[in-house]
């Protein structure tokens, strides 16, 4: 793709949108950025930025931007009914998501992973069991370093966790291996149905060929349904025995196809709960389509604690367990936490709701949960929707919530913080609140 004196409008000056400018002004590209924010705000952001010839719009939009504009890339955070792109969609502008831009310019295969929850888990084991084998491997995109990062570098794979907003504009997006993990509602502030959501996700399989591979979750009938309008070969995992495939029993996962077959041992692996052995049946089923060794993944099972903010053990104290589950932002994800546990749970819920339905947590609250805790702006409403199901109070903060939380702990508890819910209330981030919720444990 030839972007040397091209015209190019980057949306946003968040890390993707800025990395996206550096990368296409290396280029040879005339870049501007425009951004809701004004210069005030953007005063760190512009500083990195200093040193390449850029153009600013700042502090609104206008539609006078895009003249002359040959290509729009819009941040991820971007919304498909943003002005600009609207406008560049009816001028016939072509636009190029963050992803797609960098897959014109990556030079190896790639492993992509998408789904409602476990993908940076997913991610991670992929990218550590291929790096077990000898391989060199970037990993990154929504998972910490945007992929535009990674072109001008030498590689033999990349493994990419992408969202949903990454996919909505992928046109020739190709990942040898592509993986959607589950599909549960999440992100209805952004979309208009949940089914939007699912064909956003599905995206991540549109430019595949018969040549590729796409790992599905065959428990998931969402999911499974796709594998009628996959070109690449399907690679299922799952939990009931299949003769090709990936399937996990109380103590291994196997993996199978055709006479050939694996079997790993779960008994020494670091991370537990019912959805990381998804999550591992998912990794496997990917490293082995990328030729990956057992050794390899044995070695990486062993050696993997887990992600920070995902079923984070904190301490235990007076014989209560505290656990940072923080990155757990919508229901499917905190259903999964509480599956994870048979002791009493007290749980910290809360924060920005997402528009999703709190139903699905209803069954497994009034089994598992003896206190419901809740904070942050969407309180009343989950109050309203499970505080019925259980022993429930309202808290202002997460301060508040942790001091209730140890107060009425008994040994034997487990006191979780998955709060259903986005951070951006209170904090800047889901890491941030998980850090915030670490310190407070701590100090108890």
């Amino acid at each position: 793709m030839e972007l040397k004196g091209k015209k190019v409008l980057v949306i946003g000056l968040a890390r993707t949108g800025r990395d996206c400018a550096r990368f296409l002004a290396g280029q040879g590209a005339q870049v501007a950025l425009s951004d809701l924010r004004g210069a005030a705000e953007l005063g760190d952001e512009i500083a990195v930025l200093g040193d390449l010839p850029l153009v600013y719009h700042l502090g609104g939009e206008e539609t006078a931007w895009l003249d002359g504009i040959d290509y729009l890339v819009p941040s991820p955070g971007v919304p498909m009914d943003n002005l600009l792109l609207r406008q560049a969609v009816a001028r016939q502008i072509p636009v190029l998501s963050e992803i797609e831009l960098a897959f014109r310019h990556f030079p190896a295969p790639l492993v992509a992973i998408t789904g409602t929850n476990g993908k940076s888990t997913t991610t991670t084991l992929i990218g550590k069991m291929i790096e077990a084998d000898g391989k060199k491997v970037f990993l990154g995109g929504n998972l910490g370093a945007p992929f535009i990062g990674a072109v001008n570098q030498s590689w033999d794979w990349g493994v990419v966790e992408i969202s949903s907003f990454q996919l909505e504009w992928v046109e020739e997006f190709r990942p040898r291996i592509a993986l959607l993990l589950n599909l549960t509602e999440d992100h209805l502030d952004r979309y208009s149905s949940f089914a939007d959501y699912c064909q956003a996700k599905e995206r991540i399989f549109a430019a595949q060929l018969s040549s590729d591979f796409a790992i599905l979750n065959r428990d998931d009938s969402l999911v499974w349904a796709m594998r009628e309008r996959i070109a690449a070969k399907v690679v299922s995992f799952g939990f009931d025995e299949i003769a090709d495939g990936v399937f996990a029993t109380a103590t291994e996962v196997v993996w199978r196809n055709g006479a050939l077959e694996e079997r790993f041992s779960l008994a020494n692996a670091k991370i537990q709960g019912v959805h990381n052995v998804e999550n591992i049946m998912a990794a496997i089923g990917a490293a082995k389509c990328a030729g990956v060794s057992r050794r390899a993944i044995e070695q990486t099972l062993e050696d993997f604690p887990g992600l920070e903010h995902r079923l984070e053990f904190v301490r235990e104290k007076d014989g209560v367990r505290y656990y940072n589950d923080s990155k757990g932002t919508n229901v499917g994800a905190v259903v999964k936490s509480l599956a994870s546990f048979s002791a009493p749970v007290l749980l910290l819920a809360g924060g920005v709701d997402k528009g999703g339905d709190y139903g699905p947590l209803a069954e497994l609250v009034q089994k598992s949960v003896c206190r419901l805790v809740l904070f942050g702006a969407a309180k009343q409403t989950i109050a309203a929707a499970l505080g019925h199901l259980t022993s429930t109070i309202v808290v202002g903060d997460l301060a508040a919530a942790v001091s209730d939380a140890a107060a009425h702990a008994q040994p034997g508890d487990v006191v979780l913080l998955s709060p259903a819910c986005s951070s951006f209330d209170q904090f800047r981030n889901y890491a941030e609140r998980g850090r915030l919720f670490k310190t407070l444990v701590q100090a108890l």
